[in-house]
């Protein structure tokens, strides 16, 4: 039996807090967390905490609900580059593997957005939404043909895979290796390591990212020489300031929408189902009318397991904000997990309610130019997939508590054992 995580403290004004610097902060049990950030939030201003790993860079936890609103809509201020992760992208995987559109403000984040939007023409999107449909189905058929097992490790976990590499034109021969490399390129993002696999696993992992990408950049070739109707033409003929983008723009690109589209969209769909499972109640109203009730859920899915924890961002101009005055070159830390839980904008927040109306959740992000680019598809995908989920497979639910990963950056599961109700052809097991 594994002992109790140490809870680690730091000490604001002669009190003990959890703290959220410290990576065994992020072992301990969620109940455990949540209380300390609805602790955080009771403050009057930001606590300013310090990593004990890493670069030890002090930052500032903004955990309300208003101050990481406002701080997301003020990006003069509250700057995303150099980096928007910890530790920050080092300047040279900046210039091997281009700058990621997250890691951008202004002008250059503009224009690029820009482009990237118009390749996600209204033609291109209507027949996506029309295959949603089609892939849900196609899953779910898999799903029950394969049997009760790993949702994490089963045909659903691919949903969003199979919608974004379908949008985009990747062929198929293409895509059993990019998946495997997607999954080795995040597998240890906000995640502590301890001797000797602290070298070992970046190595890993940046190598599958490299090698993503050029295989991407062959695709990419492809089109160039022989356009298609799909994201991938768009983008390698679209320009940014009257320049096409070049290998490095498409790369960063391709590993953001692949790595973050994925993963988040895969971890909010099992989520959801533990969620399903251990509500019965809002699982019946759901079912009772889906249409009505589906949009609530996917948001309350989404506020309340918060795929992406938090992001950084870099104080550009002194500013005041929650209490207390932030100085160039100081660091922040936008905490979702925190902000979708804080009980002045939302009432009984660790409740799961369907039905919750208004949802201001944030968790796309808080608004302003970096609001998630593919919430409008990872929310038809969520739709799509527990419609054909919940309506064909009788009984589905989880069968014992998910898997998940000790990560301070993503809301990650790494398994998730589930069952449903199985038939011979001559009836019932």
């Amino acid at each position: 039996m594994n002992a109790p995580t140490q809870v680690p403290t730091v000490h604001v004004r002669g009190t003990a807090l959890a703290d959220p610097a410290d990576p065994a902060f992020w072992r301990l049990p969620r109940p455990e967390r949540l209380s300390a950030f609805a602790r955080l939030r009771e403050l009057d201003a930001p606590v300013l905490l310090t990593p004990r790993t890493g670069s030890r860079t002090p930052f500032y936890a903004l955990v309300t609900h208003a101050d990481v609103r406002a701080a997301s809509r003020q990006p003069q201020v509250f700057a995303s580059a150099p980096g928007v992760t910890i530790p920050e992208p080092a300047p040279w995987a900046k210039a091997v593997f281009g700058n990621s559109m997250v890691n951008m403000d202004g002008a250059e984040h503009a224009g690029l957005r820009r482009t990237i939007s118009r390749a996600f023409t209204p033609r291109l999107l209507a027949a996506a939404e029309e295959n949603i449909d089609a892939v849900a189905r196609r899953l779910v058929d898999e799903m029950a043909a394969e049997g009760p097992g790993d949702f994490m490790r089963s045909a659903p976990s691919r949903m969003p895979f199979e919608v974004i590499c379908d949008l985009m034109g990747i062929p198929a021969r293409h895509r059993g290796r990019i998946a495997a490399r997607i999954d080795h390129a995040s597998e240890y993002v906000g995640v502590q390591r301890r001797g000797r696999t602290r070298l070992r696993i970046p190595g890993r992992g940046l190598r599958s990212l490299a090698r993503m990408q050029l295989e991407m950049a062959g695709i990419a070739r492809e089109r160039r020489r022989a356009p298609a109707d799909d994201v991938i033409t768009a983008l390698v003929r679209a320009d940014v300031g009257g320049r096409t983008l070049s290998s490095r723009q498409l790369g960063a690109f391709f590993s953001l929408l692949l790595v973050a589209g994925v993963e988040t969209t895969r971890n909010a769909l099992a989520h959801g189902l533990v969620l399903l499972t251990a509500h019965p109640e809002q699982r019946a109203l759901l079912e009772s009318d889906f249409d009505r009730y589906a949009d609530g859920a996917v948001d309350e899915i989404v506020r309340h397991s918060t795929p992406i924890i938090q992001f950084r961002r870099t104080v550009a101009a002194e500013h005041t904000l929650g209490g207390h005055t932030f100085l160039p070159g100081e660091k922040v830390v936008l905490l979702y997990a925190s902000a979708n839980r804080d009980a002045s904008v939302f009432d009984d927040p660790d409740s799961f309610d369907i039905t919750r109306s208004p949802n201001p959740h944030l968790g796309y992000g808080g608004g302003g130019p970096h609001h998630c680019l593919g919430a409008h598809l990872a929310k038809l995908e969520m739709k799509a997939f527990f419609r054909e989920m919940l309506t064909r497979l009788k009984g589905v639910r989880t069968s014992a508590e998910p898997g998940l990963v000790d990560s301070n950056f993503d809301n990650r599961v790494r398994s998730l054992p589930f069952t449903f109700e199985t038939r011979h052809p001559n009836g019932p097991l």
